[in-house]
């Protein structure tokens, strides 16, 4: 089920109903039933995998606390990620290394025979795996005592507001806040339904019009010349930014409804000044992840600056491999890597800007056209692609080959996100907007929302992007 399709409207008012309505012990079974509804619209058997994904790291976080020795614990806890990751393995890599795999056993003239299988990848299986075995890691390091009642776990890793894309929550935040009694608040719904609009208004009105512009290019890279890919590299950077931005926000919103506080995803991130403050504004629940469980474990930055760099290069390429079974998001992750280390080597990491507004936006732009060159890897669908859009962007100059109305009308949902974003980044207290503390401005730009989103929203733009991943 879409959050930008029909049945969601019906379905969302209707689940808000019923969990106000039901006493507070029911209301996560009905939640609980309400979500694994909600996943199955997709395809129903494979909420059997998120089940069994839960019960494992559920019942291991219970051995876990059980065992007696760090032996034994430390067991417990490689059987849950062995499991998990390789259930995530088989459904997204497996078919990607058997292809590698036969590509270079062909070029050494090696028969290689093995099938690839038929399988479809599960929607959000790296979101809920990554939330699953979090929740493992933490049991084990002792940062929680493990969840006995496996309904309540269940909920926690399949609430569906976040389940499909997020953000990856932690046991800690979601978790008890299904045992906290919720009663209907009027600013939690204003405030969740105007968070929701943003989130439509970024799905609908930006990334699925600029999404014609860049897949009409990205789909046909030999007609194309440098200034179409210049320009459609641009807007992919904010498509898949208001995409995935957007559904996060309509998450967040949803849950805040229901009484429940989803952590912040996404901090407007083409704002910062170099890599590592990106990483802190963008998919926020993931770097994180990554950072806690897995940069932080191999030494971090406390160790030898050569060991330093490996830590993050290691962190960054998994993370893009998380993204895809894929050479392009591989090279994405490496890139990322790469500028990170590079700006750490020049210590741009540490540049203060206070009064030098000319610099930082030459840092912010310089920062945004680095980002916007890896997400060309991101989007192509091949590396042979992605490598001839960028040579095309430099050096094969023209006329952009684009629709002026779709143009015209990304332009003006593009020029509204970025007056909210630098409003908001720079004048926090100049009241506009969403969040406006005056009521009449706050009612009267979402009304011009709704207005919009009715008026030029794309609403045949299809799944979210990271429904994929």
């Amino acid at each position: 089920m879409l959050f930008n399709s029909f049945e969601f409207l019906l379905f969302f008012p209707g689940v808000v109903l019923i969990y106000f309505i039901f006493p507070h012990k029911f209301r996560w079974i009905f939640l609980l039933v309400a979500s694994y509804y909600f996943y199955m619209n997709w395809k129903p058997v494979y909420a059997v995998l998120i089940f069994f994904s839960t019960f494992i790291t559920w019942a291991c976080g219970l051995l876990v606390e059980k065992a007696k020795s760090k032996t034994r614990k430390k067991t417990f806890l490689v059987l849950s990620l062995l499991i998990n990751f390789s259930i995530l393995f088989i459904y997204k890599y497996f078919n990607f290394l058997n292809e590698s795999i036969y590509s270079v056993l062909e070029a050494m003239n090696i028969r290689w025979t093995v099938p690839n299988l038929d399988l479809l990848l599960p929607v959000g299986i790296s979101f809920y795996t990554f939330q699953a075995v979090g929740y493992t890691i933490d049991v084990y390091r002792g940062d929680l005592k493990p969840e006995k009642n496996l309904g309540m776990y269940a909920l926690f890793v399949s609430f569906f507001p976040q389940l499909v894309a997020g953000p990856i929550e932690r046991t800690q935040n979601l978790l008890p806040q299904f045992r906290v009694v919720h009663y209907f608040d009027f600013q939690r719904l204003e405030s969740g339904i105007k968070q929701m609009i943003w989130g439509f208004f970024m799905k609908v009105v930006i990334a699925d019009r600029v999404s014609l512009i860049v897949n009409a290019a990205y789909n046909n890279t030999e007609s194309h010349n440098g200034t179409t890919f210049l320009i459609a590299s641009i807007f992919f950077a904010f498509q898949i930014y208001c995409d995935f931005a957007g559904y996060s926000n309509i998450a967040i919103g949803a849950a805040r409804i229901m009484g429940f506080d989803l952590m912040t995803n996404f901090k407007r991130p083409y704002l910062a000044t170099n890599i590592t403050e990106f990483w802190r504004r963008w998919h926020i629940s993931l770097s994180t992840w990554f950072r806690d469980y897995l940069y932080i474990p191999l030494g971090g930055n406390r160790v030898s600056e050569s060991r330093n760099v490996f830590n993050v290069f290691i962190t960054f390429v998994l993370s893009g491999i998380w993204h895809g079974a894929n050479w392009t998001f591989f090279i994405w992750g490496f890139l990322h890597g790469l500028y990170n280390s590079v700006q750490k080597a020049l210590g741009l990491d540490k540049w203060k800007f206070e009064n030098k507004v000319f610099l930082k936006s030459i840092m912010i732009l310089v920062n945004f056209f680095l980002v916007s060159i890896a997400w060309v890897f991101f989007r192509a669908n091949n590396t042979s692609d992605a490598f001839l859009i960028i040579t095309k962007i430099f050096t094969d100059f023209g006329v952009p080959f684009i629709d002026p109305p779709t143009l015209l009308f990304g332009l003006f949902g593009l020029a509204i996100l970025l007056i909210k974003e630098i409003s908001e980044e720079y004048f926090p207290n100049s009241n506009l907007f969403l969040e406006s503390s005056n009521p009449f401005i706050s009612s009267i730009t979402s009304a011009l929302l709704i207005i919009i989103i009715l008026s030029i929203g794309v609403f045949d733009g299809g799944q979210f992007i990271y429904f994929q991943f």
